[in-house]
């Protein structure tokens, strides 16, 4: 697996990200700074990782998603090829219309930085398949502006497609208002794409690869990337 993991001024989680996918694959992948216009040739997955892009200036991620590399990124979508967005990029993600939905400021206006339980709701992507659906993981968050919104319409459509990813739960599973650290409606904590190739997650997985440094339920998701 080939992978690129693009850099926008204020992210701060591409070394973790590339650290993640170097440990999968075995191959390191390339930085891609936001003001090219192209990826490098062969990438089979990109992956736009958490920070500040741009200061979050306007709404999270909209500066970003604007920025002369996100034409590749969709055309690399249009072609079927993987993209993950992951806090900072799922904002980005949505911003750009890649991902349904917005990401809105937390329900208590305050930013959170925590461990958190997730269920996995669909295990039958190249993202997911390393776990089991109804699984309980525990990943890192890191963010001010998580919530995430959508339509009654949309949130119909992506639950009946299966496009829920992820949902924010307590560590038996149990998904409630008293597990949703944000406000997300339904308690979502990432979703896909109608073709399930562009995948976007508030939590972050590249930061539990190790047990050393509190747990390793992020590396399935690399893992299954890299087969």
């Amino acid at each position: 697996m080939k992978s690129a993991v693009i850099l926008f001024p204020g992210s701060n989680r591409e070394r973790d990200a590339a650290r993640a996918l170097r440990d999968a694959s075995g191959q390191t992948p390339a930085i891609v700074w936001h003001g090219e216009t192209e990826l490098p040739a062969g990438v089979d997955l990109v992956v736009l990782p958490g920070g500040f892009s741009y200061g979050d200036y306007l709404r999270c991620g909209a500066i970003a998603a604007r920025s002369p590399v996100m034409g590749a990124v969709r055309r690399h979508a249009e072609r079927g090829g993987l993209v993950l967005g992951i806090c900072n990029g799922f904002q980005i993600l949505c911003e750009a219309g890649l991902l349904p939905g917005v990401l809105m400021r937390n329900a208590d206006r305050r930013f959170l930085c925590r461990m958190q339980h997730l269920r996995v709701e669909n295990a039958q992507t190249p993202f997911t398949r390393g776990y089991a659906a109804g699984q309980v993981v525990r990943f890192a968050i890191a963010h001010g502006e998580g919530n995430f919104e959508a339509d009654d319409a949309t949130l119909e459509a992506i639950e009946g497609a299966g496009q829920v990813a992820f949902r924010y739960c307590d560590a038996e599973g149990r998904v409630d208002d008293a597990a949703n650290p944000n406000g997300s409606e339904r308690n979502i904590a990432g979703v896909f794409n109608s073709r399930f190739n562009v995948l976007g997650l508030m939590p972050h997985p590249e930061n539990l690869i190790d047990p050393l440094v509190g747990g390793a339920d992020g590396r399935p998701m690399f893992a299954a990337l890299a087969a």
